[in-house]
């Protein structure tokens, strides 16, 4: 624990004016980033004495090792900086919204010459138009249904539109009437887009225009005793107006605006947003967050706008924005929200009539989403700080272990060994920070020279970018030296460069655990801490979880320590365990199956998987199922009389297989052990060096 006095600034160095500032922990990690006004002003509140601060604003202050600034012009600029440095760093303890889910999105591809209707999650795209966010996919695709009759535009997907063009038919939708089939040709692509725009004006609220011009056009019909296209005319109307039924009329005045309310308490606060088009709610959606300073609900309602604006620019940013309270400053938020827009952006409180009512009934969802979050986080909150609180009694530390990695190994019988490091933060798996090892130099069952390898491996990475980092900081590459000065006013990208690699990803290497849990017992704890040891790394603790009798080992103990069943933290390291067993043995699977050649059925054109797996099945390996007949090959459900001949043809054209080869043992493989041992591919690592890329199940 750092005390705030030993990096506090000196009396005058701080400017009083706008700019933005960062703390930093030890290890040069940013974790916290805020604007201010005056900076002067600002960080001063920072260095008062710990007991006035808020208890995580004391444990934000105690935990940094400096604090840095940057100058810049105006408000507008600060903000602009902050909500750049927040989404870069991701810093621990800055506000940040948290949502289980990612929202889908009615979405129109204007950007493809036949746009099609889809549902879309994730990052917006160019050229896209959206619509939503809605809370259910469901509700999406029932507003689709209904609008398809009046506006056919395609939702096939580009592997279907193709295929119809090739055949010259149609899906079912096209025979149906719910797609215009521009794939065949029925409609040009001037005339699609078309549709497409007049849908894309539908969702945008423009409904009146369409149902006066089909009201029109059932009128005439009738007139001209044209009864079927009438009674079609009458059923698109009710198509519409049903569609129009989902979104019900909230402010009768039209209006495109964004309501956003929140509900609080001491710890956490919730924000709930509905947007509000053409007078009507056309989407909702909720983000919880972490209280971690003292901190008003005009600057929640700050943050609420810069991670729903952020991105965003255009139409996707309404003329009006509704909020319980304002920011202040708020001429600078105004500003910025203009900017995104491209033309005035009004932020204000709702004082009276229909927009208030609105908002009342925005702010009851933001208290309910709050007391659900807190019924489900409750115990999942409680229960980490627990397994943390008791590792660190078991284990005798100082304090406890909220960045822990853990290693195991994995082999088939001594063949294709390779390692993983998972890593768990404050309980949660954080899967970016994942790394796979290959070990080479020595052959055998051999986990006890693994563990120590990789161990060794992934400290001695650490130590290197430890001491180009501290390189850096003594002001190597003409960079400010801030080893006695943890305050600079260098530019934002010198001050990182000593922490990202050449592509300019963060180091991960760079960030030591406080704890290493080995998938093990005693002799695999003993090889991971006398890799430590010869490497001089005396702060990071160390243990094992043996699987016979999960019993937790400590590094020159002849006992182990012997965690109740039902305690939380032997649950934690359980997980932690499980997760990298899992993760190496996936690594393993793929790497050994890259060993033995590809299935010669994989050269017989027009040959799914489906039909391979079921000639296999059938013959029990390649080599049975090359000397057989055409009679006998046509026994196999699904394999007609012409694709036998075409397998056979294949066999016969093809040269004799040569035998498959295990590369580590040398040892020659008949067909039936091949197809047998075959798993799923993966991609290959780099031999003798750590996966670098992210962690993720392939």
């Amino acid at each position: 624990m750092a005390d705030p006095s030993s990096y506090r600034p000196k009396p005058g160095q701080i400017p009083d004016s706008p700019g933005v500032y960062r703390f930093r922990d030890e290890h040069r990690r940013v974790i916290y980033v805020g604007k201010a006004k005056s900076l002067r002003q600002r960080l001063a509140n920072y260095f008062q004495d710990l007991a006035g601060l808020h208890p995580r604003t004391r444990t934000m202050v105690t935990t940094a090792a400096s604090v840095e600034w940057t100058v810049v012009s105006t408000e507008v600029e600060a903000l602009q900086l902050e909500y750049s440095w927040i989404k870069e760093y991701d810093p621990r303890f800055n506000v940040k919204y948290r949502d289980d889910k990612s929202y889908p999105y009615l979405a129109v591809t204007m950007n493809e010459e036949y746009p099609r209707v889809q549902v879309m999650r994730g990052h917006k795209k160019k050229g896209v138009r959206y619509f939503g966010p809605y809370a259910h996919a469901w509700a999406i695709r029932d507003t689709v249904d209904l609008l398809l009759r009046v506006f056919p535009v395609r939702t096939c997907s580009a592997g279907v539109f193709k295929n119809a063009s090739r055949t010259g038919r149609p899906c079912l939708l096209g025979y149906i009437g719910k797609c215009s089939a521009p794939c065949v040709g029925r409609v040009s692509a001037e005339e699609h887009r078309e549709l497409a725009e007049e849908f894309c004006d539908f969702m945008t609220g423009r409904t009146g225009t369409y149902l006066r011009r089909l009201e029109q056009q059932m009128v005439e019909a009738a007139d001209e005793m044209e009864y079927e296209r009438a009674a079609r005319l009458r059923d698109d109307i009710e198509a519409l107006k049903k569609a129009m039924e989902k979104n019900a009329v909230v402010l009768a005045d039209a209006t495109d605006a964004d309501l956003i309310a929140v509900a609080e308490d001491e710890l956490e606060a919730a924000v709930q947003i509905f947007h509000v088009r053409g007078g009507r709610v056309r989407g909702q959606r909720g983000w919880v967050t972490d209280k971690v300073e003292e901190i008003t609900t005009g600057a929640l309602v700050e943050h609420a706008l810069q991670q729903l604006y952020g991105e965003e620019t255009g139409d996707a940013v309404p003329k009006e924005v509704l909020v319980p309270a304002l920011p202040d400053p708020l001429e600078p938020v105004q500003e910025w929200l203009s900017g995104r827009r491209g033309s005035n952006v009004s932020l204000r409180i709702p004082q009276r009539g229909d927009k208030r009512a609105l908002m009342e009934t925005v702010e009851r969802n933001a208290q309910q989403a709050l007391v659900l979050h807190k019924t489900k986080r409750a115990s999942d909150l409680t229960t980490r700080s627990r397994a943390l609180e008791e590792i660190a009694d078991a284990l005798d530390l100082d304090s406890a272990p909220l960045r822990v990695e853990c290693y195991d190994i994995s082999h088939l019988q001594g063949d294709d060994v390779v390692a993983s490091m998972v890593v768990f933060e404050d309980g949660l798996a954080r899967k970016s920070e994942y790394r796979r090892f290959q070990i080479k130099g020595f052959e055998g069952q051999d986990d006890v020279r693994s563990m120590h390898e990789v161990i060794t491996r992934r400290f001695k990475r650490y130590l290197a970018e430890k001491e180009r980092t501290g390189e850096w900081a003594d002001g190597e590459d003409g960079l400010a030296d801030t080893s006695s000065d943890p305050l600079t006013t260098t530019s934002p990208d010198a001050l990182t460069n000593g922490l990202k690699d050449d592509e300019g990803r963060p180091k991960r290497f760079a960030y030591p655990p406080q704890l290493v849990v080995v998938d093990g017992g005693r002799p695999q704890v003993a090889a991971a801490q006398r890799a430590l040891d010869e490497l001089g790394i005396d702060d990071i603790a160390v243990c094992g979880l043996a699987k016979r009798l999960e019993e937790v080992w400590l590094p020159g103990e002849d006992d182990p320590v012997v965690l109740p069943r039902t305690s939380e933290g032997l649950y934690l390291l359980q997980r932690v365990r499980d997760e990298a067993h899992r993760f190496a043995i996936t690594y393993q699977r793929s790497k050994r199956a890259k060993r033995f050649r590809s299935s010669p059925l994989d050269d017989v054109p027009g040959l799914g998987e489906t039909r391979k797996q079921a000639l296999i099945k059938h013959f029990g390996s390649v080599k049975k199922l090359r000397s057989a007949t055409i009679d006998q090959i046509c026994e196999v459900p699904g394999i007609g009389r012409k694709t036998a001949e075409t397998i056979a043809a294949a066999f016969a054209q093809a040269a004799p297989a040569a035998p498959a080869v295990n590369t580590a043992t040398g040892e020659i493989m008949d067909d039936e052990e091949t197809e047998t041992t075959a798993a799923t591919s993966g991609e290959p690592v780099s031999a003798g060096a750590p996966d670098e890329r992210r962690g993720q199940e392939r």
